[in-house]
């Protein structure tokens, strides 16, 4: 789909989480941002890139997604992944970025 229609952010979305799911983070990073480029407010997205960064051993790009996902869950009005965020932001090392 994503050859077929590569400015599509849903089909880019799809590859990125599949991607995401079995453990091509590059991969599935590449994806996701060309899918956050076009729908900037799309908080699963900014979820999943700072999942990737956390993975990826850069907690600090990860806390920067994590915050900017948390705003948007907010302007959302998203109560689950708020909560979700709030427990991924307050187990993260503050001083090392990392989690724990």
């Amino acid at each position: 789909m994503v050859r077929q229609y590569p400015e599509n952010e849903l089909a880019r979305f799809s590859l990125g989480r599949a991607l995401f799911d079995s453990g091509d983070l590059s991969g599935a990073r590449e994806h996701l941002e060309v899918a956050l480029r076009r729908k900037p407010d799309w908080m699963v997205v900014q979820i999943l890139l700072g999942k990737c960064d956390l993975a990826q051993g850069n907690g600090v790009a990860a806390r920067l997604a994590f915050e900017r996902a948390l705003q948007l869950a907010r302007e959302q009005h998203h109560e689950g992944p708020e909560a979700e965020l709030m427990e991924l932001l307050s187990g993260l090392n503050p001083e090392a970025g990392t989690l724990g």
